[in-house]
């Protein structure tokens, strides 16, 4: 129906129940015409008939959409019906020096009751034609969250006819909801009933809608949905929902992020802002999962420029992309295409530009595949971070921030060795330079390309099964915003020489998340399978993120140590990088190796541990 068919019909109707309200309370209280005159009538008819049409007009009773009619357009009625019932009495009181106000109070009854009725029959009708009726077609759902969130999911999915959902009852830890009815839903019990439920009421699906649970407080519950075989999404963010950006009823999956995350901690935005504020910022590595995360955390706190350096054009440009679209007309953003192994080529970007700030993500990370290519991790990893090093020392850069990683610790791979030499490179040029040097070490972090997320999730899509190198394997698991915001906010607590450690909370068995991961995909572990493929090379069954020299670690900020620093003999790393040109694949393990172990000897006596 258009605006205009239906603004004709309801102007039609409020027209019909004015005038009909006012000779029903005039017959009604005076049925044999003993008082009032024709005269009378027709003044109070007319007054009440204009008042309403106007004052509906102004509190748009014409244009509320009535299907969708709640506590807000009752009182809108209120108003403009109480109002015009005013208004007809003062009239009556100038033209016949009295107010008739029986008959006056029953036309506002009549009229509140009638024009309340006829908007509120568009919900009835609405709710009767939208009605599922066959609900066996529908997945049966239970809400958890009675709040208004909860609340609003069932309104929308009582009221959607193209949602398949159809919700049966709500769970919900405020006892004095318990037991209660809302929006016809019973409210079961708190998060103890959720197996029980699902069994009793044949539940398909589960909804979590409590906007606010903390991270320990979703895991609760999702280890609770976890035990049904009902599936499990979640509502979108209320921030979200109300930008425009997703509708109520586009629930999404509980990710394995959401489970491993944790609180997140707040940063120091003054002495970030001060840092990083209208300065010049390079990132190598800046197309990478961390590199691409650390330009956007940055991004944040106006710099006046960032540099994106990095080898492979594509996710150059997509980073770079990313960026302008927000930030083009506050920042100036430069995407730079060079290999840090150019050393040249790295000299040129720091000369043209001179950050104030380097953070080197740039790396090979891939354990496995630099177990075959040692050569490769040496070039990239060691001599590649001494180019951006002492590019950054020759131009007076203030801090350069190094991102290690937890493999760097009693490293028994080519890519941890490689990671723990260029942590002692920049610690020995920390002594002679002005810029300040740091690392940052973390582990593996959700989500990133060599993460086994993504690698489950295919083997997943593919039908299974999931392969796992052992029932015992564990690993630190960060999310990569996390791991980003404390790599910035270490950078700006360096001093220099620091080896930064970033609380990586409890280890997760690989096991484990590759549980999780595939309930959380809507299958069953036996649906999918798991495998047990053995341990690759170089692999560690756990990791660690401080060895025996470096213990005595203490918190300079929440989720941020600082180990004890492990310095070398500039000689002994210089000697190695002279000889690595004539040394083959297995020389440069054994030499590699052997400078790790003997360090790690020397100051595990040195430091008496």
């Amino acid at each position: 129906m258009n605006y205009k068919k239906r603004l004709s019909l309801l102007m039609l109707l409020d027209s019909m129940i004015v005038l009909g309200s006012v000779y029903a309370s005039y017959f009604i209280l005076h049925p044999y015409f003993q008082i009032f005159t024709a005269k009378t009538l027709l003044v109070s008819s007319v007054s009440l008939f204009v008042a309403h049409h106007v004052l509906a007009n102004i509190f748009h009773l014409y244009k509320k959409a009535w299907e969708y009619a709640s506590v807000g357009e009752l009182w809108a009625i209120f108003k403009s019906v109480t109002l015009s019932i005013i208004i007809t009495a003062l009239i009556q009181l100038g033209f016949f020096q009295d107010i008739y106000f029986r008959t006056l109070f029953i036309a506002w009854v009549l009229h509140i009751l009638l024009i309340g009725g006829s908007r509120y029959v568009w919900v009835v009708l609405r709710n009767a034609y939208f009605k599922k009726q066959d609900v066996t077609d529908y997945k049966r759902t239970l809400i958890i969250g009675a709040g208004s969130a909860g609340t609003m999911i069932a309104r929308q999915l009582k009221t959607n006819h193209e949602s398949k959902l159809y919700p049966v009852a709500f769970v919900d830890d405020d006892v004095k909801k318990h037991k209660l009815e809302i929006m016809g839903l019973p409210v079961l019990g708190g998060k103890e009933v959720i197996q029980e439920a699902v069994k009793h009421f044949n539940i398909d699906y589960i909804i979590i809608a409590i906007p606010s649970l903390k991270i320990n407080q979703l895991k609760e519950i999702y280890n609770e949905c976890a035990q049904t075989e009902a599936k499990t999404q979640s509502m979108p963010k209320i921030e979200d929902i109300m930008l425009g950006k997703v509708s109520v009823n586009q629930f999404k999956d509980v990710k394995v992020e959401d489970l491993l995350g944790r609180e997140p901690v707040e940063l120091d935005h003054e002495g970030i802002l001060e840092k990083i504020g209208d300065k010049v910022i390079l990132v190598t590595g800046a197309g990478g999962s961390i590199g691409s995360e650390i330009c956007r955390q940055i991004c944040k706190f106006n710099p006046s420029k960032i540099v994106l350096l990095g080898h492979g054009e594509n996710s150059i440009y997509t980073i770079d992309m990313e960026l302008r679209q927000i930030y083009e007309e506050k920042i100036e953003i430069v995407p730079a295409i060079a290999d840090i192994q150019d050393r040249d080529r790295i000299f040129e970007v720091m000369d043209t530009h001179r950050p104030d700030i380097v953070y080197h993500a740039a790396a090979h990370k891939h354990v496995p595949l630099m177990e075959y290519n040692p050569r490769e991790a040496v070039k990239n990893n060691i001599f590649g971070t001494k180019n951006v090093a002492e590019a950054a020392d020759t131009f007076k850069v203030s801090t350069m921030v190094l991102i290690s990683s937890d493999k760097a610790v009693n490293p028994t791979n080519v890519m941890g060795a490689t990671k723990r030499f260029a942590e002692m490179l920049i610690q020995n040029l920390d002594k002679h330079s002005n810029t300040k040097f740091v690392s940052v070490r973390f582990g593996n972090v959700l989500g990133s390309r060599g993460s086994v997320i993504p690698l489950f999730k295919k083997q997943i899509q593919q039908g299974g099964p999931i392969t796992v190198t052992h029932p015992d394997m564990t690993r630190y698991f960060m999310t990569i915003p996390e791991a980003s915001r404390l790599v910035i906010q270490a950078g700006v607590l360096a001093n220099g020489k620091e080896i930064f450690v970033l609380d990586m909370g409890e280890p997760v068995k690989i096991l484990d998340l590759a549980k999780n991961l595939i309930k959380l995909s809507g299958y069953t572990i036996e649906e999918i399978g798991i495998e047990f493929n053995g341990i690759r090379p170089g692999e560690k069954m756990y990791e660690e993120l401080l060895d025996k020299a470096e213990i005595n670690t203490k918190q300079i900020f929440p989720k941020i140590y600082i180990g004890k620093a492990v310095l070398l003999e500039h000689s002994i790393l210089q000697y190695f990088m002279e000889e690595f040109k004539n040394m083959n694949n297995h020389d440069i393990k054994e030499k590699l190796f052997d400078i790790i172990i003997n360090t790690d000897a020397v100051y595990e006596e040195y430091y008496k541990v």
